[in-house]
C-alpha cells in the first residue's frame, strides 16, 4: 500500500479533538463543467507540532505544500478567547515548506492552547489545525516526561493492519508535559517493502512511499523520511499535544556513522562519504523538527532546556564530535568534544534545578559493537581504566563528583530494549565518580534488539531489563517495545521513573529521593 510521501490522511484527524477540524478548498466549476480551484489555497501537510518550551511559551512548527505564512494563536481558552497572534516566517520550498515560530509572553506554568494556520499569498488560508502544550513552571509543580527513540527502524513502518504506529497514542494517553525524543526519529538508511514475512509465518505489511524505496542519499530523500513518519495519524496528534526535546543519533543520517567515514561498499550507497550524507540529514532533521538551531549552544544541537525549579534537562550530541568507531580502545578518545565537555559540566555545576537529566543519545556503559573489532558507543568492552571515548565519559563523571553535583539522572535509547542500570564506584575500574542511575528505553514501532552486556569500567548493574527473546522481534509484539516515563512530584519533589511496554502498561518502577529538596 502506497501513499505520496506528502499525501496526508485526515479522517483521524477529523475525530481528534486536539487538532481541530479540517475544511476542504472551494470549488467552481470550470467553463466545460469540471471543478477547479478557486485560489491557491496551502494545506498544513503533515499536521503540527511544538518544542523546546520555556516559561513563557514554545516553538510551533508547520509545513505547507505552497508558499504562505505561518500564522499562530494562542490561548488559555479552548474557545480561543483572548487570544495573542505571531506571525512566523514565509514557508517556501528552500526549506521544503517547514517552518517554526516561537511564541513567547505567556504565563508560566499554563496550559496552553494554540491554532495554527496558512495565510497564502493570493490571500487564501489554510485549515486551522489546533494542539496544546503547558509553559514550564517558575514555582515547583508537578512534571511528566516521557522519553524513547528508534521510529520505524529494520524494515517496520507504518502497518495499516494495526492501526499505524499506536505506540504514540498510548504515550499520548499518559498525558506528558514533555517527550523527549532521543534519536533515530527516522531510519534513513532502512528501506520499506510493502509486506515482511517474520519468522513465525506472520506478515508485517507496511504503506510505502517513494522516498523509502531505498536509503537516502540526497536531500529530497532525507525530508521524505520525516515526511513519511508524519503520514501517521497517531504520530501526528501526539505531536500537536506534546512538547518535544529532540536530539539525534546514527540513522538520521546511515548506521553508526562518524564523522569523516565512508560508508561500506557494499551497503549500495552510491554517495559514501558520510560527512556528505550527514550534512544533507542534518538540514532535513533543521527543518523537520521542531528545534531551532539559533537557540542551540553551538548553533546546531546541544542545549539546555529549563522546565521550572525541579527540572533541567541536558540534551547532549554524541555523534557530531565523535571520534571513528575504529579508534574506541585508543588511549584517549573523543564522543562529545572539549567545547561540549566544558558546557555540560559548567551547566551541571551552575544549576538550580533540584533534578538535572542528562538527555543522551547512546547509554554509557552498554557495549554496542560496529562489525567484530569496532564500538559505536562510549563502551568498548575493555576491563580497567577508561580508554577511548571512555575518557571523556570519565571528565565529566569526575566534574560531577568534583563540583558537588547532585541528583543528576542519564535517559537515553539506542539498543531497542529497556532497562535500569545503576553505576556506582564500588564495583567500578574507574571510581573518581559518585553513583548514579542511567535509564534506557525503546524502541518506537522499529525491530526489538538486546540485551547487550555491560563494561565494568564504570560499574554498571543491569537492576531491571526487558528485552526480546529473539533479535529483531517486530512490533507485532508491543511487549518489547518500549517507552519510559519521569514523574516529579511538585511537593516531595521525589522521581519516580517508570519503564513501559507500547500498550502503556509499567514494567519496572525506580523512586528516586532528591538529595536537595
Amino acid at each position: 500500500m502506497a501513499v505520496p510521501d506528502f499525501a496526508i490522511s485526515r479522517r483521524t484527524l477529523l475525530r481528534a479533538t486536539a487538532l481541530g477540524v479540517v475544511t476542504a478548498p472551494a470549488l467552481v466549476a470550470c467553463g466545460d463543467g469540471g471543478p477547479a480551484l478557486v485560489r491557491a489555497r496551502p494545506t498544513l501537510t503533515h499536521g503540527i507540532a511544538v518544542g523546546d518550551p520555556r516559561s513563557d511559551g514554545a516553538l510551533i512548527w508547520a509545513r505547507s505544500d505552497i508558499p504562505a505564512t505561518l500564522v499562530v494563536e494562542t490561548s488559555a481558552s479552548e474557545k480561543f478567547t483572548d487570544v495573542k497572534r505571531f506571525t512566523g516566517p514565509l514557508l517556501t520550498p528552500a526549506t521544503d515548506g517547514t517552518g517554526r515560530v516561537r511564541v513567547n509572553g505567556l504565563p508560566a506554568g499554563q496550559l496552553v492552547h494554540y491554532r495554527v494556520r496558512l495565510d497564502g499569498e493570493s490571500g487564501a488560508s489554510s485549515e486551522t489545525l489546533t494542539g496544546v502544550f503547558r509553559t514550564a513552571p517558575t514555582a515547583p509543580a508537578d512534571i511528566s516526561l516521557l522519553w524513547s527513540g528508534d521510529v520505524a527502524g529494520q524494515g517496520f513502518g507504518i502497518n495499516p493492519d494495526l492501526g499505524g504506529m499506536k505506540v504514540f497514542s498510548a504515550m499520548a494517553a499518559r498525558d506528558p508535559h514533555l517527550f523527549l525524543h532521543s534519536g533515530d526519529s527516522i531510519y534513513a538508511d532502512n528501506a520499506l517493502k510493502e509486506s515482511v514475512t517474520l519468522p513465525d509465518g506472520r506478515i508485517w505489511r507496511n504503506i510505502t512511499a517513494e522516498a523509502k524505496n531505498a536509503p537516502a542519499e540526497t536531500l529530497d530523500q532525507f525530508r521524505g523520511n520525516y515526511a513519511y513518519n508524519l503520514t501517521d495519524d497517531n504520530y501526528r496528534r501526539f505531536n500537536a499535544a506534546v512538547a518535544q526535546i529532540v536530539g539525534w543519533d546514527d540513522h538520521e543520517t546511515t548506521n553508526n556513522w562518524s564523522p569523516g567515514g565512508t560508508v561500506a561498499a557494499d551497503k549500495g550507497y552510491a554517495e559514501r562519504s558520510m560527512d556528505t550524507l550527514a550534512t544533507r540529514s542534518w538540514q532535513a532533521f533543521h527543518e523537520w523538527m521542531p528545534l531551532e538551531p539559533k537557540e542551540a549552544v553551538d548553533g546546531r544541537l546541544y542545549r539546555k532546556i529549563s522546565y521550572g525549579p525541579l527540572l533541567d534537562v541536558f540534551v547532549l550530541d554524541m555523534r557530531a564530535y565523535k571520534d571513528a568507531n575504529t579508534a574506541n580502545t585508543a588511549p584517549q578518545g573523543q564522543i562529545l568534544g572539549a567545547a561540549q565537555i566544558t558546557w555540560l559540566t559548567d551547566g551541571l555545576r551552575d544549576s538550580k534545578a533540584t533534578w538535572k537529566i542528562v538527555a543522551a543519545d547512546l547509554p554509557l556503559g552498554v557495549v554496542v559493537p560496529d562489525g567484530k573489532t569496532d564500538f559505536e558507543g562510549p563502551a568498548n568492552a575493555a576491563p580497567g581504566a577508561p580508554s577511548g571515548r571512555e575518557t571523556e565519559i570519565a571528565r565529566v563523571l569526575s566534574a560531577i563528583k568534583a563540583n558537588k553535583v547532585a541528583d543528576v539522572v542519564w535517559l537515553t535509547a539506542d539498543v531497542h530494549y529497556t532497562a535500569a542500570h545503576h553505576y556506582s564506584p564500588a564495583r567500578a575500574a574507574f571510581t573518581d565518580f559518585d553513583e548514579f542511575w542511567e535509564f534506557v528505553s525503546g524502541p518506537l514501532n522499529a525491530g526489538a534488539f538486546g540485551p547487550n552486556p555491560l563494561d565494568p569500567t564504570f560499574g554498571p548493574e543491569a537492576v531491571y531489563v526487558h528485552a526480546p527473546p529473539t533479535a529483531n522481534t517486530s512490533p507485532m509484539d508491543p511487549e518489547y517495545q518500549h517507552f519510559g516515563e519521569v514523574r516529579i512530584d511538585g511537593r516531595s519533589a521525589e522521581m519516580t521513573v517508570n519503564l513501559c511496554d507500547a500498550t502503556g502498561k509499567v514494567l519496572f518502577a525506580k523512586q528516586l529521593t532528591p538529595t536537595r529538596k
